[in-house]
């Protein structure tokens, strides 16, 4: 039996059809992340990602993509080889240096620094709800960025809209829209899957980052 022919079995036994999977795996590879609560089609695709979530782990296997599925908060995230992943096993570098790897510029590491050292500290003060959320207020996160990175938020509002467009890409916050970054007393919610995106050692190469202008490139990654 071909390869091909194999996987159709499988899907068959678990009552998906082939359009079905590469709807799923498609939309896996594009975004890298899956979170049920985001939205009705993600919800949809995730209960499908659980139906064969060991068809997908041997199908992403041959490319030495690695799959963090976390049960707890319902979501499922994609790492690229060589990758730091919590919970798994470290695997050798392949010198994988594009696709799943987010190329992020100066101003969304920095804010990503700053939403993980935000949401450690809300965990240590028990300020972490039951599904694993910290709630922020913008001009919090902004006043956070000052005193740890001596920068701000950005001030122009493309550019802002821009960077939480990018975070809510990543599934990293929710909230944040683009009608409410005027509002200095709006909120955002910090994702759990901030923990396990942005490691320890991921931050301190970050941290890094922040002081090599050349990291700086430009993403134009839409919502």
């Amino acid at each position: 039996m071909t390869t091909s022919k194999a996987l159709n079995a499988a899907l068959d036994e678990r009552g998906l059809m082939p359009a079905q999977f590469s709807e799923l795996m498609i939309r896996m590879l594009d975004r890298g992340v899956l979170c049920r609560d985001e939205s009705g089609k993600e919800a949809e695709l995730y209960d499908r990602y659980v139906q064969c979530a060991d068809l997908v782990a041997d199908y992403l296997s041959v490319l030495h993509i690695r799959v963090l599925h976390d049960a707890r908060f319902r979501t499922v995230r994609l790492f690229p080889p060589g990758a730091e992943v919590p919970g798994l096993p470290d695997a050798a570098d392949q010198g994988f240096d594009g696709g799943l790897r987010a190329r992020l510029s100066q101003q969304e590491v920095a804010t990503i620094l700053v939403l993980r050292a935000e949401y450690d500290k809300a965990l240590r003060e028990g300020q972490i709800d039951e599904h694993g959320e910290a709630t922020l207020p913008i001009e919090a996160l902004n006043l956070a960025s000052k005193n740890l990175l001596g920068r701000p938020l950005p001030q122009a509002r493309t550019e802002r809209e821009a960077l939480f467009r990018r975070l809510r890409r990543l599934r990293l916050i929710r909230g944040a829209s683009d009608a409410a970054l005027d509002d200095a007393e709006a909120w955002l919610i910090v994702r759990p899957d901030i923990t396990s995106l942005v490691t320890d050692t991921v931050l301190a190469q970050l941290g890094a980052g922040l002081a090599d202008p050349g990291a700086d490139r430009d993403d134009d990654e839409e919502d």
